[in-house]
């Protein structure tokens, strides 16, 4: 599992020009699954991120109750190692990835995360203002 991390003033996803997900001062997380992850990948992955002190004053999400907005984002599996055309074949096909998304999302709720959450396999658009810049990529 892989994510991208990012340390934000604001954040939100709007699908169909509908705004579905949305969070203040927080962690935007574009999350990709690959092949071989489990549920307890994405419960280690959320916890790690849910504690990660990248917010101001080192402070971590769960130490200020940020919010975590999490969109799916199968891209992250992307090889463009060969040619110009990206191959996706790293990336978990959608009935794979699906449930370990919501795995993902069901454990930073567990943990006392406010979650807002993109729709999966959905086009979105995503507006943001990374805070520092502060971004990180993560992978268990």
């Amino acid at each position: 599992m892989r994510a991208v991390v990012q340390r934000v003033s604001r954040a939100q996803v709007d699908v169909d020009g509908t705004t579905v997900g949305q969070i203040g001062v927080g962690l935007m997380v574009l999350l990709g699954v690959t092949h071989d992850d489990s549920i307890e990948v994405a419960q280690r992955l959320a916890a790690k991120i849910w504690n990660l002190r990248i917010l101001r004053d080192e402070k971590s999400a769960a130490d200020l109750e940020a919010g975590v907005l999490v969109v799916s984002q199968f891209t992250l599996y992307g090889d463009a190692r060969k040619g110009r055309r990206p191959t996706w074949t790293a990336a978990a096909p959608g009935p794979v990835a699906e449930p370990l998304y919501d795995a993902f999302c069901a454990a930073l709720r567990a943990l006392g995360a406010p979650v807002a959450e993109g729709v999966f396999g959905a086009d979105m658009q995503i507006s943001l203002t990374n805070d520092g810049p502060t971004t990180l990529i993560l992978e268990l």
